[in-house]
């Protein structure tokens, strides 16, 4: 049993727009397969986990300005013409339907003007972590930056599957990139992340990164070393290229790091309580009509009753 749950809602439901074929459709002929795939997956978790609270947070902006003007790359490959993000069609369709049916159910769903999904999960483990244990669920990998043994604080990773999760604490970790369990953010501004648009430090891979990263404990640690003249630890090479990126290093963190400390009010005054029934069970049986949900509405509805 988990004491906090938060779920990466927009990873959840963009797997499951993937993962759940298009002719799952409402009787309109709308698809509503990440809405359906979507609620299936928070029935198997809360079945799975027993979580006591629950957060479907959510992107109020899925590029903030404070991370594109630190990196103007970020996400940029991502920018439709429109401005906006390159979410399908038949996905932006379906976003409405997924925001009715979890307010419908009662589920707290919150995001934060400015900030990322990441940002409000971010916020919400580290505000949560000293009442007890907390699971984030997600497929971004830079979420491990906030796994911590002493919550414990833990990612439920979705990459195989949400009824096959890894659950990766500080020392999976750490046996998986040869990193401090808490570092994983040091570790990636180094790599980079394409699907980011994080072009990392050139000539810099895997074991480099991690090499460093253990070496010096922290990004700010491996600049300090450059700063005051340090050879030592520097595998062949690394700290040439170290230098040259130097302007890249000194705005990456802003980028990578997780923001942790979100002042949102809507954040400080959420009701995260798991309910046992549905908040508007009227309009839960409307949707679930309109929109071809029955099957998934009562799988979550059974999990969620109490045991």
């Amino acid at each position: 049993m988990s004491g906090l749950m938060l779920l990466d809602t927009p990873s959840l439901y963009f797997r499951a727009f993937f993962g759940v074929p298009e002719s799952v459709k409402a009787p309109d002929g709308t698809p509503v397969n990440a809405v359906r795939g979507l609620i299936d997956m928070i029935a198997r978790l809360v079945q799975d986990r027993r979580p006591e609270r629950l957060v479907c947070c959510m992107d109020a902006d899925w590029r903030p300005a404070f991370r594109v003007q630190a990196l103007p790359s970020y996400k940029a490959h991502r920018v439709a013409e429109t401005g906006g993000d390159q979410t399908p069609d038949a996905l932006e369709a379906q976003l409405p339907v997924i925001d009715a049916v979890l307010k419908a159910f009662g589920l707290a769903v919150v995001g934060a003007a400015g900030y990322e999904a990441d940002d409000v999960i971010g916020t919400l483990a580290v505000r949560g972590a000293p009442q007890g244990p907390v699971d984030i669920v997600t497929g971004d990998r830079d979420l491990f930056q906030l796994v911590d043994e002493r919550g414990p604080v833990l990612v439920l990773y979705t990459a195989r599957g949400i009824r096959n999760l890894q659950v990766m604490g500080e020392k999976e970790v750490a046996d998986k990139y040869g990193i401090p369990g808490r570092g994983y953010a040091d570790y990636a501004t180094l790599r980079g992340d394409p699907s980011d648009g994080l072009p990392g430090v050139p000539g810099v891979g895997d074991k480099t990164a991690a090499a460093l990263v253990t070496r010096f404990g922290s990004l700010e640690g491996i600049l300090a070393a450059l700063e005051a003249g340090t050879t030592e630890g520097f595998p062949a090479g690394a700290r040439r290229r170290m230098e040259a990126a130097h302007d890249y290093l000194a705005v990456a963190e802003t980028v990578v790091r997780v923001v942790t400390d979100i002042g949102d009010p809507a954040l400080r005054d959420l009701d995260d309580r798991l309910p046992a029934t549905p908040r508007d069970p009227e309009a839960l049986i409307a949707l679930a009509d309109e929109w071809n949900l029955t099957g998934p509405v009562n799988r979550l509805l059974n999990a969620l009753a109490p045991s």
